[in-house]
């Protein structure tokens, strides 16, 4: 994968940064595999604001991903490597033997044509998914479980992968990207390899208006705010702020807000990188 530094025909293309999508083989998703997406606005049930700098974007469509690759001792044949809009990782195309489709998290290497399945007795190469347990030590994985048949929940996003570091008992230590070292179930279902579009952090928008196509709006400095609105405003001229907050008080940088009694403190060996 590469990336491709425009030409500055337009003041918004003089810094632009695009995505080569050297990996993707197809722009027509899978018709079976689609569903409608009903935007918020970032509104509630009662129609309030509850989540500020949300709002318009372009119009998408949800494609259904298997994050639980529970179709087990079933070969399955790559049929394409896709964008999807709802992520910044890419997907792929399965069709299995029985005829069956399915999208996944596709892991970076994973090529049209290839073969991958699931199960403990898949071999543990890239695109294959394996109990923890089954995995050797010091692999690559992604698209992690944290409780057995929950479905993937972490290391999913573009370039991200995890690390197994050992194992004990029922157990699995794994590094994760945060830098955070945990014990994970060694039932939990993971993908072999790193997730694709490793690239995705060169990217350079070029101009505002890109983010309002992807659903972001402005957002106002709390130091520009009156007093009213924000705990950093107001003061004469250009205050400073003071220490950096959220508007309902809870400090920023590097206060912690992980209670203390959880009950799954207990399986976390090192806590991730401040």
């Amino acid at each position: 994968m590469s990336v491709r530094k425009l030409k500055p025909i337009t003041p918004g293309q003089r810094f632009r940064v695009v995505n080569g999508f050297d990996a993707i083989t197809t722009d027509k998703p899978e018709k079976s595999l689609l569903a409608p997406i009903k935007k918020s606005g970032g509104r509630n049930s009662q129609g309030k604001m509850t989540i500020r700098q949300k709002g318009g974007g372009h119009k998408r469509r949800y494609r259904i991903i298997d994050f639980k690759r529970d179709k087990q001792g079933v070969v399955a044949k790559v049929e394409s490597i896709e964008y999807d809009p709802n992520r910044t990782g890419f997907i792929a195309l399965l069709s299995y033997a029985d005829g069956e489709k399915r999208y996944i998290i596709a892991p970076s290497g994973l090529q049209v044509g290839q073969e991958v399945s699931s199960g403990a007795d898949a071999s543990p190469e890239i695109g294959n998914a394996l109990p923890l347990k089954s995995i050797p030590l010091g692999a690559v994985i992604s698209a992690i479980e944290l409780r057995p048949g929950q479905g993937a929940v972490m290391a999913r996003s573009a370039g991200t992968f995890a690390q197994l570091m050992a194992k004990e008992g029922k157990f699995v230590t794994i590094k994760l990207p945060s830098g955070e070292t945990r014990l994970v179930l060694s039932e939990c279902m993971a993908t072999i390899g790193a997730v694709s579009n490793h690239d995705h952090q060169l990217l350079v928008s070029g101009k505002a208006g890109r983010s309002r196509w992807l659903g972001r709006r402005p957002r106002t400095r709390p130091v520009a705010m009156n007093p009213i609105d924000h705990p950093m405003g107001g003061g004469e001229g250009r205050a400073s702020g003071g220490h950096p907050r959220s508007r309902n008080g809870i400090p920023a940088k590097g206060y912690r807000t992980r209670s203390r009694t959880k009950s799954t403190n207990k399986y976390i060996l090192e806590r991730r990188k401040k």
